[in-house]
């Protein structure tokens, strides 16, 4: 018997949310799959449902029946923010209420780097660390933490935070020598969030098995992530094709990279 009868993943069209489609799908005998766009070969025990995330009524037809969701979905990357507020904000806000006025007991939240990513790179912060959101993106990544928070300490929704740091193939620059999360990996710490015993309100730090170690998750310990795999075997062709970089470049000497170089998302670019 399988640990679920049916779980919901938003963001199911884009890249991880594909891969958790895949990964996840031993868990429960229904997944509804969602995304404001239509996806791709819907297999016969997937639900595929196009939704707005911020549209309440369809989030709420969206989460009935559900036991578990993997909130994946939203605004990925800093743009303005009339879609970050109807995307990440309002749009997690109505998953969270969809939780609980249906019953679904937990949730797995897409929380991202850039919730902390002023922090500098030398601080080895860990889950009880100050945010330090580098972008209105971040920002909305603490709102929704906080949100969880709430619904935690109030309806007793547990929730895992999932701070996904650079989830690609493989890494791409030298940040993510130490900042890559693997899919596989990416698939494994979702699982234990899904399937750990006791998950309270968790905030975990989604980076693989790499040399650097440059933040602190042993406070989401009790869930039994143990990476797999490690940006090591790609570092000799990465180092050997990119220029060392200052340590005073803001996407150097802080973990949020190049978001801490981006302006508002407003401002004309000249």
């Amino acid at each position: 018997m399988k640990p679920f009868n049916r779980i919901l993943i938003t963001g199911a069209a884009g890249r991880l949310g594909s891969e958790l489609r895949k990964g996840l799908a031993h868990l429960a005998e229904h997944v509804r799959i969602s995304d404001r766009v239509e996806m791709a070969d819907v297999q016969p025990h997937e639900e595929a449902v196009v939704c707005e995330l911020g549209d309440y009524e369809a989030v709420m037809a969206l989460t009935q029946d559900v036991d578990a969701i993997v909130h994946f979905g939203g605004a990925p990357l800093e743009v303005e923010f009339e879609t970050i507020l109807d995307s990440n904000i309002r749009g997690s806000y109505h998953i969270y209420e969809g939780a609980r006025k249906h019953g679904a007991k937990r949730v797995i939240y897409a929380s991202s780097v850039h919730a902390i990513g002023y922090h500098e790179l030398e601080a080895h912060i860990d889950a009880d660390s100050p945010v330090r959101p580098d972008s209105l993106y971040g920002v909305s990544k603490n709102f929704v933490e906080s949100l969880s928070r709430l619904y935690w300490d109030k309806f007793g929704i547990e929730s895992l935070c999932l701070r996904i740091f650079s989830s690609f193939p493989e890494p791409a620059d030298r940040r993510m020598l130490w900042s890559w999360l693997s899919f596989r990996d990416c698939v494994q710490y979702v699982e234990r969030g899904l399937t750990a015993p006791r998950l309270g309100h968790t905030i975990g730090h989604g980076i693989s098995d790499n040399r650097l170690k440059v933040v602190d998750d042993s406070k989401a310990g009790h869930l039994g992530y143990h990476p797999q795999d490690s940006a090591e075997p790609f570092r000799e062709a990465m180092e050997a094709k990119t220029e060392t970089p200052g340590p005073n470049a803001p996407g150097v000497k802080y973990i949020g990279g190049w978001f801490c170089e981006l302006g508002h998302p407003e401002d004309e670019v000249q």
